[in-house]
């Protein structure tokens, strides 16, 4: 029984943790990292300031696990993707249209996690997640050398083009206001796919014909 009492009280904990996370997130995905401040994630979970500091001691910590598992969540979706693809030019294919989709359904928050400036502390951070996202592509792009889809090239110089493009194209300070129609979205994702796809020297009657098909799929 005291067992039972004590699964129950980490099921409780794990939940409030989650409760609070959401709000915060909530709240970068609103305003940026600036608007994640201790009191409001209190009002917006609904629970005591004190509350939200014993899961998190520093306002840091919070933002920085935000930021973690925005990250996460879209390297898992870029990931995913192309581990779920057929070949080799589909797995890229797929690995942009993925982030795509993510920086289209999460742009404030992604931005946040990828570019907007967070302080000495969390820049490593920052950099770590682009990294991290830039080697997904990378891999894709290499698999696609090797398999003679693409020309020779430098794949980590081009990966981390193409995650440039995705982020200053989509979600950074130039990129156009975000798009309310799901057909106007489902067009940007295959437009910025085909951009990137070209610019690793895919032709572009044959990339179209791949992109429309997965983004519509």
């Amino acid at each position: 029984m005291a067992y039972r009492r004590t699964e129950n009280v980490i099921r409780r904990l794990a939940a409030r943790e989650q409760t609070i996370l959401d709000a915060a997130a909530a709240l970068a995905s609103a305003g940026g990292l600036g608007a994640v401040q201790i009191a409001a994630v209190a009002a917006r979970a609904g629970i005591a300031v004190g509350t939200v500091y014993r899961y998190f001691p520093r306002k840091t910590d919070l933002v920085a696990e935000v930021m973690a598992r925005a990250a996460s969540g879209t390297i898992n979706a870029v990931r995913a993707a192309a581990e779920a693809a057929p070949g080799p030019l589909s797995a890229l294919a797929a690995a942009v249209a993925a982030l795509v989709v993510h920086a289209l359904r999460a742009r404030r928050l992604l931005w946040s996690v990828l570019g907007e400036p967070a302080g000495a502390e969390l820049d490593a951070a920052q950099r770590g997640f682009r990294r991290s996202l830039a080697n997904e592509l990378e891999l894709r792009i290499e698999a696609a050398i090797a398999g003679r889809h693409l020309p020779e090239q430098d794949a980590r110089a081009a990966s981390a083009a193409v995650l440039g493009a995705v982020i200053e194209g989509l979600i950074g300070p130039l990129a156009p206001p975000p798009a309310d129609a799901a057909g106007v979205r489902c067009a940007v994702v295959q437009e910025m796919t085909l951009f990137a796809l070209r610019a690793l020297g895919v032709a572009d009657a044959r990339a179209r014909g791949l992109v429309v098909q997965l983004a519509l799929t």
